[in-house]
């Protein structure tokens, strides 16, 4: 269905219309200021104290229509939408669902029949790392109704710059986590050859230059300097960890007789990297 290109402007029928993005961390929170600075009714909610943010769950499902998700995994999802915070059932109001964590397509698809059948899904998770939320500038995938969609690309027009139509609901979170195993794979990869040449006294900064424009060019190496995790170490709950939560959601799609030898090793990796200087 083709790559749309942005156009920075409001819908009226939308801009009416509260919006709301749970979950308010490094990607959320610039996600939920992009929508603002466009003009929409957005709000945010969060577990945690976080400034311009709502806390309390009865008060953000208070008139709420269309509800972002930008947890961190399936539980986060789950107490989101079901329990804890319950928003299906406390926010009367709420016609749609946008589903933008990166999570097991399989759990993405099966939350169709956990949600009550008048209000719409959309999986729309996002590419392009903390530095390009802040800049509204993110890649979508995205996956469900079109009319749906038509109706709610303004909202992502102003928060990202590339969208990517996938199919029907769930296509996109597919989509995602495959694109998430390539990139694990290469941050992988990228910390490992910048490992070696640290030991063989290869300038950092001389060889990034030289992969940018050469056949080892990737997306974590072209922009190492700008991506806010690119030099972190693993910690299960960083950045780096989820990445090895990635990896396992495009494992959950392996086809049967499929070699997982591979994936698995690159996770094995990332568990061990270490801090760069």
């Amino acid at each position: 269905m083709g790559e749309y290109v942005r156009e920075r402007r409001s819908d009226r029928s939308l801009t009416d219309a509260k919006i709301g993005v749970a979950g308010c961390g490094r990607m959320g929170k610039p996600m939920l200021a992009a929508l603002r600075s466009a003009g929409f009714d957005a709000h945010g909610f969060d577990v945690r104290n976080i400034e311009g943010v709502e806390t309390k769950a009865d008060a953000f499902a208070q008139n709420l229509a269309i509800l972002v998700t930008v947890v961190r995994d399936e539980l986060e999802t789950d107490q989101v939408l079901f329990t804890d915070q319950n928003f299906t059932a406390q926010a009367t109001d709420l016609e749609t669902i946008i589903i933008s964590s990166t999570l097991s397509p399989t759990y993405v698809k099966s939350l169709r029949d956990r949600v009550p059948t008048h209000i719409a899904m959309i999986d729309a998770p996002m590419s392009g790392a903390q530095i390009r939320a802040e800049n509204a500038t993110l890649s979508f995938m995205l996956g469900g109704d079109v009319n749906t969609l038509d109706r709610l690309q303004p909202l992502f027009n102003a928060m990202g710059r590339d969208f990517h139509r996938m199919g029907d609901y769930s296509s996109a979170m597919t989509a995602k986590v495959l694109n998430n195993l390539l990139a694990a794979s290469s941050t992988a990869m990228t910390r490992l050859v910048l490992d070696w040449a640290d030991a063989n006294d290869v300038d950092e900064a001389k060889l990034l230059d030289l992969i940018h424009t050469s056949s080892g060019q990737n997306w974590l190496a072209s922009g190492f300097n700008e991506i806010e995790f690119a030099r972190d170490g693993y910690e299960p709950d960083n950045t780096i960890g989820i990445l090895v939560k990635d990896i396992a959601a495009a494992l959950d799609i392996a086809p049967e007789g499929a070699s997982t030898a591979l994936p698995e090793l690159i996770q094995l990796t990332i568990r061990g990297l270490n801090p760069r200087p």
